[in-house]
């Protein structure tokens, strides 16, 4: 069975030079990434998660599974959440200002994510997520963690597992971080923003409808 395919990149693997460099992605993405895919397909089979989608699987599955199925989701993420036109740090529209009612400012957030991505001991994950309520948080995950078992929306992500920066940095993570934060592809994460919001409306709708029904038949 072979149900989930490594995805292609936005962009050529020199396009994020110098934060990033060709040999890094390459290797992240042709051999790290195209690993999880390919040993998440072959635990499909009587998992009973044959027919689930991927989101399904990272939700619900635990052990080899969960972990081969959620790094191919982070994955696939964060080469989204990533752009080779370098932007400043996001200064208008919903997400700034969430950003801004949440840290105080985009300087802030950027201080505070950073020392946060730096402080995460080990492999893992640093998000900027938002709940139900439209407040954004950073959320550092071990490992192959996500957001959305948490009920959280990711909006972008960093990934500190030393296979991202290792070939290019060595061991200075800081540096990565503060090179990472100018691949940032914050278009991207204001979507996943107002799309998160969206989300939540259409649940209130749906529930406000559900009650309303409720009522009438109790009447």
């Amino acid at each position: 069975m072979k149900k989930f395919e490594l995805p292609q990149l936005p962009y050529e693997y020199n396009a994020l030079e110098p934060a990033i460099s060709r040999e890094t992605l390459q290797f992240h993405h042709k051999k790290h990434h195209q690993s999880y895919v390919d040993k998440l397909n072959e635990l499909l089979t009587g998992s009973g998660f044959e027919n689930a989608s991927l989101d399904e699987i990272v939700k619900r599955a635990t052990g080899p599974l969960f972990n081969q199925a959620a790094q191919h989701w982070n994955h696939s993420f964060l080469w989204k959440s990533m752009s080779p036109k370098k932007t400043p740090l996001l200064s208008d529209g919903k997400l700034a200002a969430a950003i801004t009612q949440a840290f105080g400012g985009m300087e802030q957030f950027k201080k505070e994510f950073e020392e946060k991505a730096k402080s995460l001991f080990g492999s893992g994950w640093v998000w900027l997520a938002t709940d139900a309520k439209g407040k954004v948080q950073i959320v550092p995950t071990k490992d192959a963690e996500n957001p959305i078992r948490q009920n959280l929306t990711p909006l972008f992500v960093c990934d500190v597992w030393e296979h991202a920066y290792y070939i290019d940095y060595r061991n200075d993570r800081p540096k990565f971080l503060t090179n990472f934060f100018e691949l940032i592809h914050w278009s991207f994460a204001s979507d996943n923003y107002i799309y998160g919001q969206a989300q939540v409306s259409d649940s209130k709708k749906q529930d406000t409808a559900t009650s309303s029904k409720n009522v009438s038949m109790h009447k």
